[in-house]
């Protein structure tokens, strides 16, 4: 439990996010309804510069390159900045760790 209080909200969230994606079914825009978090959608607006990124990073989970450019061309780019920040959280969760435990040493 004390490590989970010292992990940052926003590694938490990302590999949440990973993780609901990889685990969705991948559909095509438009063929079924489906529920966004989007604003321009939510108010009526057919586009938005961000739609699809979910859905093509949802296909590249499932190895499918072709359709995820389909749907949305930064998902691929999108994906490995997700990865890359996801490393630097944990990498900055150890070296705080071992500050930590250096300076415990010191003080014992």
């Amino acid at each position: 439990m004390k490590m989970l209080n010292r992990m940052p909200v926003e590694l938490i969230f990302w590999i949440i996010a990973l993780v609901l994606l990889a685990t969705a079914e991948p559909v095509k825009h438009g063929h079924i309804h489906h529920f966004t978090l989007c604003p321009l959608a939510n108010m009526g607006f057919d586009w938005c510069p961000g739609c699809g990124i979910g859905r093509a990073i949802t296909q590249l989970f499932h190895g499918n390159i072709r359709e995820s450019l389909e749907q949305h061309w930064f998902g691929i780019p999108a994906l490995m900045i997700i990865i890359h920040r996801i490393i630097e959280l944990i990498n900055r969760i150890i070296i705080n760790n071992r500050k930590l435990k250096y300076k415990e040493e010191r003080y014992v």
